[in-house]
């Protein structure tokens, strides 16, 4: 196992992803983590398919994007300054849910980045019950892929291509040799980021079927984020000096890049050519509007997708004296620091749990009697 690691418990331990024979060696089989044997059992109660109309019809709820918002106008940040004087208002209703198009194909690349992401650690992972858990999380990321797809399909077509900013970021992640950028960097920062965006989705969309799309995903997500927790409080404390800068260095330096570029004039300059904007002028409007106190006074939202992300960060113990001040200046530490670690969205999740509890229970009754006849009558 590679130094730049940074593994610290058996539960981690890695080989090279070219390293096949050394998952055929034989007592390799029989040393199997318990500590992720409760995420995998659990993934029982809340599947869900995404290609079932038991769970989620995609054809239920019809939609006319030029005249029903997606999202509310308070939620668009380019209809709340002078952008939206230069698009015309017949076409203002278009205009702000080709944004949440651009927004939702993001987090589309984001499920593909995490899915990649997953299968790239079951080439690694020497632990049974990690790598079990590591092919778990595939399986679900997949249907996220799924049903994002499906619901693009229906309300626009083709999804968006992904900017640079996330496009450059996943491709790190996923080809990174270093397990810890690619926990860290998905499991915590990328996800972190998705539980932030999944509960203000949740809240505010005007779409039930949006709504119903976002409650399965987040049903999964709540787990895949507790694997990123559970490798903190094995590996974190035992850091040495050298070893926690390295990480939290390299987490400050994505915090960074995600917090200015992400959801930047520049990423969305596709939308903004359709309108005939000029993503340079939008840029410096958007500025102009939207001050660093702007940017702080949204971060006193629990759900604001950067507040969310430094809290995570926080509670793992990755952020310390020497990075504190670099996110301090967005938010409140001490009120983070005295936050339980729940997460926006995770009281959603446990709901959306026991009604799919429920639905595949009903389903595993009558499949037990007849299985092709259930099916057939669902």
């Amino acid at each position: 196992m590679s130094a730049d690691q940074i593994t610290y418990d058996r539960a981690y331990d890695t080989v090279a992803p070219d390293d096949f024979p050394a998952m055929m060696h034989v007592p390799r089989y029989g040393r199997r983590t318990d500590a992720f044997d409760q995420i995998i059992s659990a993934t029982h109660d809340h599947f869900w398919d995404p290609l079932d109309k038991a769970y989620i019809d995609f054809d239920s709820t019809p939609w006319d994007n030029g005249r029903q918002l997606i999202m509310p106008e308070d939620q668009i940040l380019e209809l709340q300054c002078s952008v939206a004087d230069r698009v015309k208002p017949e076409e203002r209703i278009r205009f702000a849910n080709d944004l949440t198009h651009w927004s939702l194909s993001s987090i589309l690349h984001g499920e593909q980045g995490a899915l990649s992401l997953s299968a790239s650690l079951c080439h690694i992972l020497l632990d049974p019950g990690a790598q079990e858990y590591a092919a778990n999380q595939a399986r679900e990321e997949a249907r996220h892929v799924t049903g994002f797809s499906r619901y693009i399909s229906v309300r626009w077509g083709e999804p968006l291509a992904v900017g640079p900013t996330l496009g450059d970021l996943l491709t790190e992640l996923v080809t990174a040799q270093q397990v810890y950028k690619k926990i860290v960097g998905m499991q915590m920062l990328v996800e972190g980021l998705a539980m932030g965006a999944f509960a203000t989705i949740n809240a505010k969309t005007n779409d039930p079927l949006l709504r119903k799309l976002i409650q399965l995903v987040m049903s999964d997500e709540a787990f895949h984020h507790r694997f990123g927790r559970i490798w903190a409080q094995k590996t974190i404390r035992n850091l040495s000096d050298e070893e926690h800068k390295r990480v939290e260095d390299w987490t400050a330096q994505v915090f960074q890049v995600l917090l200015f570029n992400l959801i930047s004039a520049e990423q969305k300059k596709v939308v903004y050519a359709r309108y005939g904007l000029d993503w340079e002028w939008v840029r410096d409007a958007m500025r102009e509007a939207f001050t660093d106190d702007d940017r702080r006074a949204r971060m006193k939202d629990n759900t604001n997708i950067f507040r969310v992300l430094i809290k995570t960060l926080v509670h793992a113990g990755i952020v310390t004296s020497r990075t504190k001040p670099l996110y301090a200046v967005w938010v409140d530490m001490k009120e983070l620091e005295g936050e339980s670690d729940e997460m926006p969205g995770d009281v959603v999740a446990e709901e959306t749990m026991a009604v799919l509890r429920e639905i595949n229970s009903r389903r595993k009754r009558i499949g037990s009697k007849d299985a092709p006849t259930a099916v057939a009558a669902e």
